[in-house]
């Protein structure tokens, strides 16, 4: 394995970014350039730049958030945008959403390190968490897959009138377009590509929001979302 690179101190404005819990996120920072690249879950390359390029490229997403939700990071990962979001925003209820036992495993062990009593981790795939884990106001992710495959994933987590927040780079218009076909057939009415970040990370973090009306998922998932309700209301009887 290739050695990664010593950790560059904080940038000065994550002070003013992460508030009250800097240092929670400076320990978040040590553990991702240590045990996260030992494990595999970011590569060395990435330790030089994990404050501009990770932490506070996911952390200025809350400003796209709305205020006390519920969130679901699906994908999560190493924790972003997951864990940076809910360092910032103690007000989110957030879910951690991942399939891989070794980054769930990593991400609980985040949770409990930094005392984040607001942070649920969930080992599983999103495509078969309907029913599973309650719908949620907004569904974050970041690097997952292209729009049309992730908005399959995450639009069916959601509430109805519910949003995704995707994290995209320079082709956030072109996968957009893309996927237009894609996201109608789930349900999504509305769709817009944002920046967030604004002296704080150069270049600012690109946001693809897809919002939907009241049936997430459209047609295709109507039935499977009945079927959820229904086994929900037989489990709370018995």
């Amino acid at each position: 394995m290739e050695e990664a690179a010593e950790l560059p101190p904080a940038p000065a404005v994550a002070r003013a970014v992460f508030g009250d819990r800097f240092p929670e996120a400076v320990r978040y920072a040590e553990l991702l350039a240590d045990a996260g690249v030992q494990r595999g879950l970011i590569g060395p390359r990435e330790v030089p730049r994990l404050w501009e390029r990770h932490l506070l490229n996911c952390a200025v997403l809350s400003e796209a958030v709305p205020e006390g939700v519920s969130v679901c990071d699906v994908g999560s990962g190493a924790g972003l945008p997951g864990i940076p979001l809910a360092l910032v925003r103690p007000d989110l209820q957030i879910t951690l959403l991942e399939p891989l036992l070794r980054r769930t495993t990593f991400l609980q062990e985040v949770v409990e390190l930094l005392g984040l009593d607001h942070v649920t981790v969930v080992r599983g795939r999103a495509e078969e968490m309907m029913g599973k884990v309650p719908p949620v106001h907004v569904v974050t992710a970041r690097a997952v897959a292209p729009l049309d495959r992730l908005a399959g994933w995450g639009v069916p987590l959601l509430r109805p009138y519910g949003e995704m927040l995707a994290l995209k780079g320079d082709t956030a218009e072109e996968e957009l377009t893309a996927a237009r076909a894609a996201l109608s057939k789930l349900g999504v009415v509305r769709t817009s590509v944002f920046q967030v970040g604004e002296g704080v990370v150069d270049p600012m973090s690109t946001v693809v929001r897809v919002e939907c009306g009241e049936s997430p998922g459209g047609v295709r998932f109507a039935a499977k979302r009945a079927k959820a309700a229904r086994t929900g209301r037989v489990r709370r009887r018995r």
